[in-house]
């Protein structure tokens, strides 16, 4: 499977931003989607994932209430709806596709990865 990422750019702090990453090839294989970014000088760490029918989801502690994931199977998408954007959200996001059969927050349990977005919030 191919991912595409996109919606990444710059805004000021406390702006909203939306990210989308369209999934093309054998996508019916993939269940659990998931965001990570990688800050410079940082590892990549995860953001947000969500199960195959978009009943579970979770989120890292420091997104929480903040970021939403959300996903259109027939359109084969999932996004980020990023709200209340810190300095400290700055980064570049990938979309990850795992074929686990759990909900899961692990990077290696994504086999897929996007090229990454980059987001940089401005103070």
């Amino acid at each position: 499977v191919q991912l595409q990422a996109s919606g990444g750019g710059l805004v000021q702090a406390g702006g909203s931003l939306s990210l989308s990453c369209t999934a093309s090839g054998r996508t019916s294989s993939f269940e659990v989607m998931g965001w990570f970014r990688q800050a410079p000088g940082k590892e990549r760490e995860f953001i947000a994932a969500i199960n195959w029918n978009g009943g579970s989801t979770d989120y890292a502690d420091s997104v929480k209430d903040r970021f939403t994931i959300f996903r259109d199977n027939a359109k084969s998408t999932v996004s980020l709806q990023m709200n209340s954007l810190k300095p400290e959200d700055t980064a570049v996001y990938y979309c990850a596709a795992s074929a686990i059969g759990v909900l899961t927050t692990f990077e290696a349990d994504f086999g897929s990865w996007g090229q990454g977005t980059q987001v940089t919030v401005s103070s």
